[in-house]
C-alpha cells in the first residue's frame, strides 16, 4: 500500500483498492475483477435529511445543479420510483467531449428510524444506456443534535442536523470504453455532484433563516 498527496488531494493506493480525499468529499475506488470497479464516496453536509432528500429527488431540476449533467428528465414516475433519461458531458484532453446517455429506474425507499437519527436511500439501476453495468444506491443518513434551555442535547432542529451522503455504485462499461478512462472520469464527476449537492442544500438553508 502506498499514500501519496496530489495537491489538495489524498491518495492511498495498493493492488485493489484507491482512495481519495478532496474538499470534504471520500471516494474509494475498488477492482471487482475484469472491467468492473465499484466505486463508493460519501460527504458530510450540514442540512437535514429530508433538505437533502428534496434536492435529490427533484430529478429534473439535477441538471441545472451538476455541470458535468446535461439532461436529466424523468420519464415515468409513480409512488416510490421514477425512470429517468439522463446524458452526462465530460470535457476530455485535446478539446474531445466523453458522452455517456442512459436510462436509470429508481427506487425510493422509506425512511428508516435510527436510535439516535434516520437513514433513507435511493436505488438505481440503468437499464439501457452506454454501460452493461451501472447500479447502486444514494443513501441519507441523518444524526441530528441539538441543545435545549438547559444545554441538554436532544434530537432535532435544522440548525444542528448533519446528514452523510453515501454514493456507492458498481460499474462496468462496454468493451470499446476503456476502464482506466471511465474510472476516471467517474470519481471526477461523482466528486462534482456530492459538492454541487452540499453547496445546494447550504443556499436552501441560508434562504430559509433569511425569511
Amino acid at each position: 500500500m502506498s499514500l501519496h498527496y496530489d495537491g489538495g488531494t489524498t491518495i492511498i493506493q495498493d493492488e485493489k483498492e484507491e482512495c481519495l480525499c478532496e474538499d470534504g468529499v471520500f471516494i474509494e475506488i475498488k477492482k471487482l475483477g475484469g472491467n468492473c470497479r465499484r466505486i463508493r464516496s460519501k460527504i458530510g453536509i450540514e442540512a437535514s435529511l429530508d433538505t437533502v432528500w428534496d434536492i435529490l429527488t427533484d430529478y429534473e431540476k439535477l441538471a441545472d445543479l451538476i455541470p458535468g449533467l446535461a439532461v436529466s428528465k424523468v420519464v415515468e414516475k409513480n409512488d416510490k420510483f421514477a425512470r429517468l433519461f439522463q446524458i452526462g458531458q465530460q470535457n476530455l484532453p485535446l478539446g474531445l467531449k466523453f458522452n455517456a446517455k442512459g436510462v436509470l429506474d429508481c427506487y425510493e425507499k422509506d425512511v428508516e428510524i435510527l436510535p439516535h437519527g434516520k437513514k433513507r436511500e435511493i436505488q438505481f439501476r440503468m437499464v439501457e444506456g452506454d454501460f452493461t453495468q451501472f447500479e447502486g444506491t444514494w443513501l441519507l443518513e441523518q444524526f441530528s443534535k441539538t441543545k435545549n434551555e438547559d444545554n441538554h442535547q436532544v434530537i432535532g432542529g435544522e440548525e444542528s442536523s448533519h446528514t452523510t451522503l453515501s454514493y456507492l455504485v458498481d460499474v462496468k462499461p462496454k468493451l470499446w470504453l476503456p476502464i482506466r478512462l471511465v474510472e476516471g472520469r467517474l470519481c471526477k464527476e461523482i466528486k462534482t455532484n456530492l459538492s454541487c449537492i452540499r453547496d445546494e442544500a447550504k443556499r436552501v438553508i441560508t434562504a430559509f433563516t433569511s425569511l
